[in-house]
This record gives C-alpha cells, structure tokens and sequence, in this order.
C-alpha cells in the first residue's frame, strides 16, 4: 500500500487572490519579511499499489481528469511508503 500526496496550487502565471490577502493580514500583524503567499490544496490518497512508478502514474491522470484544472493549476505528486 502506498500514500500519495498531490499539492495543487495556481500556477505561477495567475494571481493568487486569496495569498495576497494572506500576506496583507501578516503584514498587518507585523510580520514584515513576507514577501509572497501562495495558497493551494493538499490531497493525501491511500492506493492498494505497490509499484511507485504505477502510482505516480494514476494519481497524475486522476488529477488531469479530477483533481487539478491542469489550465489554471498545476501540481506535484509525492509517494510514502506506508511500511
């Protein structure tokens, strides 16, 4: 059994409305070296897969199909082995 964890943010071409909110808000606390902020998702999936390589595939078609607007995200797929 494997863990996959996919993070999904704008892509780096988009504004991130709700980061720059965000970083007004620190800056208002007093939290004067923020520079950027990016908000996105984390989605953790639990495959009955052994094969990394046959899990990193799946997860990255369920995310051009599901998971992720592949127009406006983009994402990243991290495996753990839940040994």
């Amino acid at each position: 059994m494997r863990k996959a964890v996919v993070l999904i943010r704008l892509k780096p071409s988009l504004m991130d409305a709700q980061g720059a909110v965000i970083k007004r808000a620190l800056l208002q606390l007093g939290y004067n070296s923020v520079v950027d902020v990016r908000v996105g998702k984390l989605i953790e999936l639990m495959l009955e897969e052994e094969d990394e390589g046959k899990v990193v595939a799946k997860v990255k078609e369920m995310c051009e199909r599901l998971l992720a607007n592949p127009i406006i995200e983009g994402y990243e797929v991290l495996v753990e082995d839940t040994k």
